[in-house]
């Protein structure tokens, strides 16, 4: 790159601008797309648009003419909603890919219900939808309904034992892996891990990747910084009281999920430590709360959006189906901490 040349200026996301309004991402939306019947009030609608104008934002189908005709419409079914904020993630990812392409999404929640999923699957292929996306909200071995067979189908955040159909999850492990290695690039020894519960794929699999990189390191695993927890804040505090008042004191707890590294926090102040100074924190999954912590939580993002853009770009690709097992990276939010635990006095 010459002296001259300089590198293009980061996209600007809706994210930005509702940072700078101060307002939800929901409420940027509303406000962009003229929803006049939500309760918006006008001071909240200028700011929005000042910050619009100020960011420079443009969605991401400014620009493009509409086509007169859609051609293709995915089918996503997904078994809940309501209990996570990453099923919402993963459809907008869905829907930012199929955008792309001029394709249009329906979306239906079965509950698990295999009669509905059946029902909705005979009437997509009644519609000769393009493709379905079959999801699930916990990573797990999918019960697939056998209607599924008249389909181009991908699995997002689920998978088939008997590899009938692409499909894509979180890649775990290596992300328990990572989220220990920053910790140990910190100068962590004595690092205890909180599970969840430990039915889940993900619980398991994430402890897997932590024991995995304790040995690389030559780490001893000793059962006095292993506490189990519930995925809840409850869990976090009560495990993390647990360990610190066990026989080895924690540097650093890596807790399985963001929801028990707040309990993680609670606990900690509650004693008198201070996380990320006397002992370090590490969480899971980068929600929202995250960023929002005192001091702010290095985590692991779960790629979610990402995920639901590969299930689009798999389906709209042009050619034959191809059936890849796809496990997703899951990078390392480095924020505040995790940083070096201070010797006690």
């Amino acid at each position: 790159m010459s002296e001259k040349e300089t590198p293009p200026a980061p996209r600007v996301t809706m994210k930005d601008v509702a940072a700078r309004a101060g307002v939800s991402q929901s409420t940027v939306s509303f406000v962009l797309n003229g929803m006049e019947d939500m309760r918006i009030g006008a001071d909240t609608r200028r700011r929005v648009l000042e910050a619009v104008a100020e960011l420079g934002y443009r969605p991401r189908s400014a620009g493009r003419p509409p086509k007169a005709l859609v051609q293709r419409v995915i089918g996503v079914m997904l078994d809940e909603i309501a209990t996570s904020p990453f099923a919402a993630i993963s459809i907008e990812g869905v829907q930012e890919e199929a955008r792309k392409h001029d394709a249009i999404v329906e979306f239906v929640m079965t509950g698990g219900d295999p009669d509905y999923e059946a029902a909705v699957l005979r009437k997509w292929a009644a519609d000769g939808v393009h493709g379905v996306i079959y999801g699930s909200i916990l990573t797990r071995p999918a019960r697939l309904p056998g209607a599924l067979n008249r389909h181009r189908a991908v699995l997002m955040n689920c998978y088939d034992a008997e590899a009938r159909f692409a499909s894509i999850v979180p890649a775990e492990r290596r992300g328990g892996e990572a989220a220990t290695n920053a910790l140990l690039a910190q100068g962590h020894r004595r690092i205890a891990f909180i599970t969840g519960e430990r039915w889940m794929d993900a619980s398991r699999q994430r402890e897997e990747g932590f024991t995995r990189a304790m040995r690389a390191a030559g780490m001893e695993l000793d059962p006095a910084l292993l506490a189990e927890g519930n995925f809840l804040p409850s869990g976090g505090r009560a495990a993390t009281l647990e360990l610190m008042r066990g026989p080895i004191r924690p540097e650093a707890i890596f807790c399985a999920n963001d929801l028990m590294a707040v309990g993680c926090y609670e606990a900690l102040k509650e004693i008198g430590e201070r996380p990320g100074e006397t002992v370090a924190v590490m969480g899971y999954d980068d929600q929202e709360i995250a960023q929002h912590l005192s001091p702010a939580l290095s985590t692991v993002l779960l790629p979610h959006r990402e995920m639901g853009q590969w299930c689009a770009q798999a389906l709209l690709r042009d050619g034959p189906a191809t059936i890849e097992q796809m496990r997703l990276e899951c990078p390392v939010v480095l924020r505040a901490s995790h940083g070096r635990s201070a010797p006690r006095a």
